[in-house]
């Protein structure tokens, strides 16, 4: 068994695609206006729109509801880019900082309210863990 994309439910589906291919530097594939993807070579963000969550069965998802999961984006400069993701996003939960296993994070989050914690490895080990 293989990951193979993670999923937010939205009630925006553009304005979430919108703020991640802004954020990424990927256009998403549209599937249907209710769904897209943004794919990265290590990755794949599925948007979907609170019109499909019926499908999947009554009340399994919720838009914006999200407090327990962060998605991960790395990158090469964490300090290099806060200044440009300044000029559009708005709040920051936190500034970079260096984290104990070895990153140096910056987290935000998109206007859903999910939390995305922007990192560079600042360590070996921590390189290591991010190109597996």
């Amino acid at each position: 068994m293989e990951f193979a994309a993670t999923r937010i439910i939205t009630d925006d589906v553009d304005r979430l695609v919108g703020f991640y291919e802004r954020l990424t530097g990927h256009e998403a594939v549209r599937a249907h206006t209710l769904f897209a993807e943004v794919r990265t070579s290590r990755g794949t963000l599925a948007i979907a729109s609170s019109q499909t969550v019926p499908l999947l069965g009554e009340n399994a998802a919720e838009a914006g509801a999200n407090r327990s999961v962060i998605l991960d984006l790395l990158v090469a400069d964490v300090d290099e880019l806060y200044p440009r993701l300044q000029e559009w996003i708005g709040t920051f939960v936190n500034e970079p900082t260096d984290m104990p296993w070895g990153n140096r994070s910056l987290l935000l989050r998109d206007p859903d309210g999910n939390l995305i914690n922007v990192f560079t490895p600042q360590s070996a080990e921590a390189g290591e863990r991010a190109a597996s």
